[in-house]
């Protein structure tokens, strides 16, 4: 049976993690505006109605959601996926100078 050998691409692995870390950079323009330029102004949705607090109370929960279990969440998750490849690559790199200085 022929010994299989397997490759990394290191390259690859880079151009993840750049793309990993632009993806986060770009995350901070839609959670900007979420939490700053979705607002309510008082009065927006008419005055002196039984639902007008009800509402704006809404409007805040939901602009919070989206700002914290959403695009929060989805950040985190491309944040861990970036440093695990980091770590992976590193580990490679190491791999790869060991077996070279043999």
């Amino acid at each position: 049976m022929a010994k299989e050998e397997y490759g990394v691409d290191l390259d690859a692995l880079d151009q993840v993690m750049k793309e990993l870390n632009q993806v986060l950079k770009d995350m901070g323009g839609p959670k900007d505006k979420a939490k700053n330029s979705t607002y309510l102004p008082n009065g927006a949705l008419g005055n002196n109605f039984d639902e007008q607090k009800e509402l704006q109370a809404a409007h805040e929960s939901m602009k919070t959601f989206i700002e914290k279990n959403i695009l929060g969440l989805i950040e985190g998750l491309v944040d861990d996926f970036g440093k695990k490849t980091k770590k992976v690559k590193e580990a490679y790199d190491d791999a790869e100078a060991k077996n070279s200085m043999k």
